[in-house]
């Protein structure tokens, strides 16, 4: 058993989205105690704490925050963040992304790309995350064996294309080869199936609608039916960019993207196979998602990953707040890794904060506890794992991360400087706002999951 002390700030419970101010903790001298399991047993203040002989990890002016989850992002582009492909996600892909991820066929690009990306995860502070693997068998091997070692809890599955442009062929396969992978996949790492790994989830990851052809979405239909009630995901994107829905339509005679991922791939919509939406499928995007398709995401229990970083990167556009979480979607926060060019999950909040604010059509000011919420509470829940991640609450896992403002003089100016407001809870509101908004990868000082502190590559507790 262990303690931390330190200034506790999280979203309790496990409220929607929209009643996340109601449910926002703030213990300005506040306590974990954390078990040999990995549990949070205790959660308060300090000076009320239980008799319980511990040793005391203490972080004097930090804030511990639920570690934070990621629901989209790609490791094989761990080494392409930044690179320019002429600002169109079709051109990116074929210029940028489909030659960077070929190099992970070379084992020791893999086995660095796996090293790399732990250690960028680590030092942002996310602890659990979503992640289009690569298309090659000995990468993702590399990738799960990195990710077990450090104590990441990563939900990943090999990215599949079968069919693509010149600049993908390395990583096309054909239908038969793709689905035995994937089910190789999954009977090692699924844990329902192996329990090898608790941390560690599996995916079926078709890279989006123009990657796979009918015969291909038939057969992982065919799969994720086999295999959904063990636990099995599906990540894919949906409506990022105007051309590629207009492609989509054009190439598939849909009404709908999302027909294409629903079982209805047949031209004008009819149903070819079973569908791969349900609780447990995270549609990246949904920028250009028409009021059909946000009805059919909630009906199936599935939900968005909002990636509003790679939005501005590529010029997508901006995912319509309102009409979005007017329909009920469940929406939770991605990086986008590498069209998103921030591993840390504040900054990619401090950007959903702006676009929404200058939205096309609509200003919203998302409340700072609806922020803090949605770069952790709402990927845990969008993930299925708010039993057991998300907050600091009693009989938790103890994910969580430690930002020290000492450790970044940007966030320690602004924080140490701001003006305190007389109202107690506009005050806490004020505080988790400039802290989120202001905090930089610099300020994490330690990142835990199950209670146990992960080390970057080299290092040494």
């Amino acid at each position: 058993m262990r303690w931390h002390r330190g200034q506790l700030f999280h979203v309790s419970g496990s409220p929607p989205l929209s009643r996340a101010a109601e449910h926002l903790v703030h213990v300005p001298d506040g306590g974990l105690l954390v078990d040999d399991d990995g549990l949070i047993t205790w959660s308060g203040a300090w000076r009320e704490r239980p008799d319980a002989e511990a040793p005391v990890s203490d972080h004097p002016g930090a804030y511990l925050l639920p570690g934070f989850v990621d629901t989209h992002l790609h490791f094989p582009q761990v080494h392409c963040v930044d690179a320019y492909g002429g600002g169109n996600l079709l051109d990116w892909l074929d210029r940028v992304v489909f030659p960077s991820e070929a190099r992970l066929a070379d084992p020791r690009v893999a086995r660095q790309a796996a090293s790399d990306f732990c250690d960028r995860l680590i030092g942002a502070g996310t602890t659990t995350s979503m992640a289009f693997g690569s298309q090659f068998a000995s990468a993702q091997e590399a990738l799960v064996a990195e990710v077990q070692h450090r104590g990441l809890r990563v939900i990943t599955g090999r990215t599949i294309m079968t069919v693509g442009p010149e600049s993908a062929s390395a990583l096309v396969t054909d239908d038969a080869t793709a689905v035995a992978l994937c089910r190789e996949e999954i009977e090692r790492w699924l844990p329902s199936v192996n329990a090898a790994s608790p941390l560690t989830g599996v995916a079926l990851v078709p890279r989006f609608a123009l990657s796979v052809e009918p015969s291909t979405l038939r057969a992982l239909g065919e799969l994720y039916s086999e295999y959904r009630a063990e636990g099995l995901y599906v990540t894919t994107h949906l409506n990022e960019n105007r051309h590629e829905v207009q492609e989509v339509q054009r190439t598939f005679g849909v009404r709908h993207y999302l027909d294409v991922y629903d079982g209805l791939f047949h031209p004008g919509s009819q149903a070819g196979g079973p569908s791969l939406l349900g609780r447990h499928t995270i549609l990246a995007h949904a920028v250009h998602a028409v009021d059909d398709e946000l009805m059919r995401i909630v009906d199936a229990e599935a939900s968005v990953a909002h990636c509003p970083v790679s939005q501005g990167f590529l010029g997508s556009g901006t995912l319509p707040w309102r009409r979005t979480q007017d329909a009920g979607v469940r929406v939770a926060m991605g990086s986008d890794i590498a069209a998103g060019d921030s591993w840390f999950m504040p900054r990619v909040l401090n950007a959903c904060f702006k676009a929404h604010m200058n939205g096309p059509h609509e200003h919203v000011a998302l409340d700072p506890a609806e922020l803090l919420h949605l770069g952790t509470l709402a990927g845990a829940q969008a993930l299925d794992l708010d039993d057991r991640i998300g907050n600091l609450d009693v009989g938790k896992q103890a994910d969580f991360v430690v930002l020290d403002p000492t450790r970044s003089p940007a966030l320690d100016a602004v924080l140490s400087t701001r003006a305190p407001r007389e109202d107690p809870r506009e005050d806490t509101q004020a505080l988790l706002f400039a802290l989120l908004m202001a905090a930089d990868e610099g300020a994490v000082a330690e990142t835990y999951v199950s209670g146990r502190r992960l080390l970057l590559a080299g290092s040494h507790d």
